[in-house]
Order: C-alpha cells, then sequence, then structure tokens
C-alpha cells in the first residue's frame, strides 16, 4: 500500500485521519498497525488512581471533540474510550494485535514492514510508537532487596500505605506519585537535579519557545529530551495537592543502593520501596535496519521527516509529544508525504490504494 502507520495511540489516529481526508483508501492505500489489542494507546496502560482532573493536559483529536467527562473518572477508561469512538467515527483502518518486528529497505524503493501478524510493503511510513513501551531505569551501584518499580507499573497508593517510600525523578509523573502517596505513605522525593518550577501562565509565546528548544535537539540528531524537561514543573492539580500535603521537600539523588534503603556516603536510609518516575525514551528500535540514527544517539529530524530517509516520518516523537503536538504532527506528516508520493488530492484528485472507479463504487 501507499503508507503504513505504525501505531495508534493519538499521534496515529491523528495521521490516519488526516490520511482519509487526502483520499488515502483504507486498508489498502493506508493501514494503522498497532500493537494493543484494544484501542487507548499508552492511556490504557496508565494507573487506575490517574483521575481526568489530574491528566496532564488533553487535547482533542481533529474533527471529534472529547465528551464531557467526570474529573475524577479514571483517564485509562475515559480516554481509550474516546480512542475507540474516534476510530468508529471516521472508520479508521486499524489492524490490531500486530507488533512491528523491523522495517526494511527493499530494493525496489519500497519499504518491507515485518511483523509478527505477516508482512506489509508502502511506499511511506509515519512512525507513532510513542514512548510508553520502553521506561528508562538509570544504574546506580548497589543492590535493594526490597520493592522497585518504574512509573509504567505503578497502579496507585494503595499498596504503599504506611510505608516508606522513594520517589525519583523530577517531572510531572513523579509529582503524581508524590500527590497519591503523599497521604498514605512517608515519601522521599529525589532528583538529579534541582527540579524547575515554571511560574506564570503556559502563553503561546512560551509554548513556541518550549517547542524550538526540543526541535533544535531532534534537527541536531540528538537523544530527544521530554518537553517538560525545558517547560519545568507547572501548577497542575497533582502539584498543587502534592504541596498541600508537604512532599515536595527534594533531596539529592542517592549515591547507592543498599540491600534495606539507600545512601548518600555514609548516610543510609532504610525504606519499604523505591518508585521511579524516570521517564522514557522513544520506541524506534524496529527502525534499525534502516540506518537513521546518527552519531549523537538520536534520529536526525526535520519537522516529522527523517533527515536520512524521506520516506519515513516520526509523529509524537521530540517536540510533537504532547496531544497537540501529537495532531499538527499528523497533519504536517501526511502533507509532506503527500508531496513526495506526487499525488493530486482535493476535489477531483485520485484515490489512492484503489481506481477511482472502485472508490465511486463504494469499494
Amino acid at each position: 500500500m501507499d503508507v503504513v502507520v505504525i501505531g495508534a495511540g493519538q499521534a496515529g489516529l491523528s495521521a490516519a485521519y488526516h490520511l482519509r481526508r487526502r483520499g488515502f483508501a483504507p486498508y489498502t492505500g493506508y493501514v494503522v498497525l498497532d500493537a494493543d489489542a484494544t484501542p487507548g494507546g499508552a492511556w490504557a496502560h496508565r494507573s487506575p488512581s490517574l483521575r481526568m482532573a489530574t491528566v496532564h493536559g488533553f487535547h482533542d483529536l481533529p474533527d471529534f471533540e472529547l465528551p464531557p467527562t467526570d474529573p475524577q473518572a479514571p483517564a485509562r477508561e475515559v480516554v481509550p474510550g474516546y480512542f475507540a469512538a474516534y476510530e468508529a467515527k471516521h472508520a479508521l483502518p486499524v489492524v490490531r494485535p500486530v507488533r512491528v518486528r523491523a522495517v526494511r529497505s527493499l530494493p525496489d524503493g519500497r519499504l518491507l514492514v515485518d511483523t509478527d501478524a505477516g508482512r506489509w510493503t508502502a511506499r511511506a511510513l509515519i512512525n507513532a510508537t510513542g514512548t510508553w513501551s520502553r521506561p528508562f531505569l538509570p544504574h546506580y551501584p548497589g543492590h535493594f532487596a526490597g520493592r522497585q518499580l518504574h512509573y509504567a507499573d505503578y497502579r496507585g497508593p494503595e499498596s504503599f500505605a504506611g510505608q516508606r517510600v522513594v520517589v525519583v525523578g523530577g517531572g510531572a509523573s513523579a509529582i503524581q506519585v508524590l500527590s497519591e502517596l503523599g497521604g498514605v505513605a512517608e515519601t522521599v522525593w529525589v532528583t538529579r537535579s534541582e527540579p524547575v518550577f515554571h511560574e506564570g501562565p503556559f502563553t503561546p509565546e512560551y509554548g513556541r519557545a518550549v517547542v524550538a528548544e526540543v526541535e533544535k535537539r531532534v534537527r541536531q540528531g540528538l537523544p530527544v529530551r521530554s518537553v517538560v524537561s525545558v517547560t519545568g514543573l507547572g501548577p497542575s492539580v497533582a502539584y498543587r495537592r502534592a504541596e498541600q500535603l508537604g512532599v515536595l521537600q527534594r533531596r539529592p539523588v542517592f549515591d547507592r543502593l543498599t540491600e534495606h534503603g539507600v545512601a548518600w556516603g555514609d548516610q543510609e536510609l532504610p525504606v519499604d520501596a523505591i518508585v521511579w518516575a524516570t521517564g522514557f525514551r522513544a520506541e524506534t528500535t524496529h527502525l534499525a535496519p534502516l540506518g537513521l540514527r546518527e552519531p549523537g544517539g538520536g534520529i536526525r529530524v526535520d519537522g516529522t521527516r527523517a533527515t536520512a530517509d524521506p520516506r519515513i516520518h516520526l509523529v509524537g516523537y521530540g517536540p510533537s509529544a504532547s496531544t497537540v503536538g501529537a495532531n499538527r504532527a499528523g497533519r504536517a506528516a501526511v502533507n509532506e508525504i503527500v508531496e513526495l508520493l506526487g499525488a493530486r488530492t482535493g476535489p477531483g484528485a485520485q484515490t489512492f490504494g484503489v481506481p477511482a472507479e472502485a472508490s465511486q463504487l463504494g469499494v
């Protein structure tokens, strides 16, 4: 087919919407391959304790508003339900569960997408695999015999009641965990560097400056930094609750792990558990056969296009790793792919993937 989209989260669905809008025929002109068995992307895997009121920003998908929701409803139920309705409303060709193993270049210029459910070929590819499947765990010397888990596996505060818990990380995820654990457990917040708190409103001008800073790194082929690493921590619902609970007393990160806790030099602190809210890395390992990675460790991207291969577009990557950014990136990627494939679009244009007469018959 013309285009394969990998991933059916916010970025992938946005791209799929714009592909259909530009005339690509579902299942023959383009398809969306999603690794999960049900709609929702990363949202389906979030902690049940994450409520819509504490979600760190959410933007509607194009041409379909998120219906009014109960602020106390679990985000892992509301957003996947919204994504499922979106797929149905726009009849998007999502095939699941399909896990992509590798993407390779064929001698005739097409791309071969190898999966656990067969093979697809395409003239262009939109990668929208996000970061959730690649949680990052930093290494520290020593061994801790207690409970350790990454934020990706965090399922709420109940199992930590009455314990002393170290929360590692300086981003929005750490703030969410602290705001929940602070009411039931003794928390110790540690970060590698001093947290940055943003004072004042997030104006459009400030937002553009932040995106430009993140985009500069991907243009240089450097590893992607999170948007919050540039914006700093804002006054979210979770932040205000954590502040009220008095759990934002940050300490520098420990030197090493011990059997019963963590240690700074000769000072050891016994703890019951460690929650690593240390972020995620972009899931691009399946693109390795294409040789896109730069010596700096990242994939050099201009807009959404991989500079080393104009057939490959990355959405939800770098500056577009937010719900509003993913929407814009989906549209931008499709516009560039239309230009790449040399296609006419708009009124009276050809329909991709099937003959024009077939599309008129509703095939």
